[in-house]
This record gives structure tokens, sequence and C-alpha cells, in this order.
């Protein structure tokens, strides 16, 4: 008899998922790290008991949190990534060929070798691509610290608990704005529209007092929480629609699973409920 990969949202929901085998289960300094086949979703990541990814439908979120913010931008060479320890969003970003190089700071070395092992699908870009760095370390204090200017950062983290909180509060966010170019660009996961409203509208005051340039957009899914989420865009000034050529999409030649050039535009394009919450906090 299988059991189930069971993950519960506060006290009032559980999703559950046929598990057919643990094939990593661990805990590190900051969180237990675990690995399942689940029976239709594929491998599937948890952190604390919470999905991060599964194989089935891991090309949206990644889609979504990569593409956006380097087709606006006109020229991206350099990209940070904070998190992302499965390395899907590395590997989204390096398919972009005018990208020179890719830092990505994940803070979690288990995560990134229990992916390397059992999630190659993510994680093979991260074996030795020869335009990432892969720092296992702070991203926090990363930022805090670099003299390196990024024309994207991408704060493709957990939910604001254990090793993540400190992504979510201005002093990050603060150091996130010195170490952008010119013209960068900051996209962050941005939570669930139903379920984390008071930490929606904690993250776009910050950015908002921070950037000139502030929108949410979203996307959904098959194993998020109400299988709608959002991401958070700021910007030095670009705007992900009027400054958006569509012709760089086409010219790339490049294959997506969830992305289109259509996409790109309609995600920004909020339903009532959602800009009542946010809509305030809106900048440029």
């Amino acid at each position: 008899m299988s059991e189930w990969a069971t993950e519960k949202t506060e006290d009032f929901m559980e999703v559950r998922y046929r598990n057919d085998g643990t094939l990593f289960s661990g805990k590190s300094e900051f969180q237990k790290v675990e690995v399942v086949q689940t029976r239709w979703h594929g491998k599937m990541l948890l952190n604390d008991d919470l999905v991060m990814l599964t194989e089935a439908d891991e090309f949206v979120y990644h889609d979504m949190i990569t593409h956006v913010p380097l087709f606006t931008h006109p020229d991206p060479k350099k990209v940070l990534v904070i998190g992302g320890g499965d390395g899907g969003t590395a590997r989204e970003v390096l398919r972009h060929e005018n990208v020179e190089k890719v830092v990505m700071v994940e803070i979690d070395k288990m995560v990134v070798d229990a992916c390397l092992e059992h999630i190659p699908v993510t994680s093979d870009v991260l074996k030795g691509h020869p335009k990432l760095e892969l720092i296992i370390g702070d991203g926090v204090k990363f930022v805090n610290e670099t003299k390196e200017k990024f024309d994207v950062i991408i704060v493709d983290s957990t939910d604001p608990i254990g090793p993540a909180q400190p992504l979510f509060g201005p002093d990050f966010y603060r150091d996130v704005f010195s170490c952008l170019s010119e013209n960068g660009i900051v996209v962050s996961q941005g939570e669930s529209p139903w379920y984390n409203v008071p930490i929606q509208k904690s993250m776009m005051k910050v950015l908002g007092d921070q950037f000139p340039f502030v929108r949410m957009y979203q996307f959904g899914n098959l194993t998020y929480p109400g299988g709608a989420w959002c991401f958070t865009y700021a910007s030095k000034g670009l705007d992900p629609i009027k400054d958006f050529d569509t012709k760089r999409v086409e010219e790339s030649n490049m294959k997506f699973r969830y992305y289109t050039k259509d996409l790109h535009s309609a995600s920004f394009a909020l339903p009532q409920f959602l800009l009542d919450n946010v809509e305030e906090f809106f900048r440029g």
C-alpha cells in the first residue's frame, strides 16, 4: 500500500499526493529536505513538508520567473539568482544567449545535492555550466557585500519562513537596489493571492518604498496551494509591457512549454480582487 505525501496549508487545508517511494530525506541546518516519487506528478521536492516543485509542472514557474524579466530588459548580460537550489531558474536564464554570466547563491547545499542526484531535469545545469557561478551561501549577505552590478536579479525563494524570511524585508531590497545596474529589474516569488494576502501587501510595500516601478503578475500551476500564484516585478524604470519588444522573443527561436509573448503581457492583467489588495503599491 502506497503512502501519501501531504502538504498542509496552515490549519484549514491539506493536499495529498500518492507517494510511490521516498528517494531522499534529510535535515540540513536550515530545513527538512525530501524528494519523493509521486504517482502522477513525477518526482517532487519538498522543503519542510511544502511542495517546491514537481517534474510535471516545474516549467510553468521557471518559465515565468525568468523569461518575463529577461525579455523585458533590452540586453541582460549579468544575472543574479538568489535561492533556486533545484536549478530550474538557472537553467532557463542560461538559455538566453546574450547572458554572459549567472551567479546563483543558494543557502542550502542539501537542496542542491538532492536535486543533482534525483531531479536532473532541473539540476543538470548545476553540474558545471561555463557561464554559471554557483555559491553555497547566504543571499542576504551576498547582496549586502558584493561590488558587482547585475542587470536582472531573480529571488527564487521559499515562503517567508525559516532561512527565506530575510528575503522579504526592506534591508534586503535596499541592497538589491544598490547592486542592480542602471536599467535593473528584480523579480521575486510573490505567494498566493488567496492565502497570502498580508505577505503580498508587505512585499509590495517594501518594493514600492524602494523602486520607481512596481507591479505584480500571476500564473497558474498544478501544485501550489490554490492553483494561482504571483511574482512581484520591480525595476529602476523598465515597464514589462511598454518596454517589452515581442520581436526579441520571436528572434530568439527559443521553444517554451508555458511562456509566450502574449502571455508575457497578459500575466500583468490582474483580477479585480487581487488589484484591490495590491494596486495601491504599484509605482510608475
